[in-house]
Parts: C-alpha cells; structure tokens; sequence
C-alpha cells in the first residue's frame, strides 16, 4: 500500500501506441428533450434529430483511467423560425469542443498561474489527471484566453444577401 509522498513511478510511461494506453471509462449524460424552447422566438419546438458528442474529461485517478463523456443532445426546428438549434450543452463544454470546461481551466491554469511550459502541462495532465491534452491545444487555449475565438465586437456576416 502507498503512503503519502511515496513516488510510484507512472504504469503508462514508455507506452508508444495509443491503442496500448488504458481505455477511458465512458460516462453517458444526456440532453435529449422531446420539445425545447426555441432561442430566438421563446416558441415550444418539436425533437428533429438526435446526436452523441464525445467530450474528454479529467480522470477517474482512482482506477487509473481516462473519463469520456458521451453526451446526447436532441436537434430541434422552430417553423416560425424556419430554423434548427440544438439543445443547451454548454454546461459541459463550449460548442464544438472536444475537452470539457474542467480540463480547460485545469490546462491554462497549469501554465498561466503555476508557470509549466506547455509540454510539461500535457504531461502533467495525463500523469495526474488522466486526460491527453496535446499541448498546442493548451497553447491555442492559453493564447485565446482559455476559450475559442469568437469574431471581435460580435460582428459576423449572416451569409445572406449580395455580396
């Protein structure tokens, strides 16, 4: 049995295969709704379609294995709209996002207020916390303040129209 500030050396160092590291235990969340309120007209809108979202999350340190959140979230139509939205998942992660809000902060902490270089970072995140955080992704992180580039001012073209 380990005691505390006993180093135990880590049993994934050395792996070169990603199929040889251990598998992540899945975590099934859901936001399927069979009517959602629609963002733009505050309207009652009826289920379209139905997508999973695999999200990376911090580890389960106990068992020794990554944490991936399968998130289920339901598409709707709004017909006075005439437009399709998704259900709110920004709970969990930022649009399009593949890492959760908790592995985010957890990275550009690590680098901006504890001073480790990105490399050492990702290092640190897996051996600790057992999520896999190429560290490019921790520097665009980083660099954009820690969430995805969003357009300045709000200002972006609507797609419609002459141009």
């Amino acid at each position: 049995m380990s005691g505390p500030g006993e180093y135990l050396p880590d049993p994934t160092e050395g792996i070169t295969r990603p199929e040889d590291l251990p598998q992540p235990r899945v975590v099934r969340r859901s936001r399927n709704y069979k009517h959602y309120s629609c963002p733009r007209c505050h309207r009652r809108c009826w289920r379209n379609s139905v997508f999973t979202r695999i999200l990376h999350d911090v580890g389960d340190l106990v068992s020794g294995r990554p944490r991936d959140i399968h998130l289920t979230y339901s598409q709707h139509y709004c017909t006075k709209c005439r437009k399709c939205f998704n259900a709110d998942t920004t709970y969990y992660a930022l649009p399009k996002a593949h890492y959760t809000h908790r592995v985010v902060s957890l990275a550009v902490r690590l680098v901006v207020e504890d001073g480790l270089p990105y490399q050492q970072a990702s290092w640190h995140l897996w051996r600790d916390h057992r999520v896999f955080v190429p560290f490019a992704t921790i520097q665009n992180w980083v660099e954009g303040g820690g969430k995805k580039s969003r357009r300045q001012n709000g200002k972006r073209v609507s797609g419609l129209g002459a141009r």
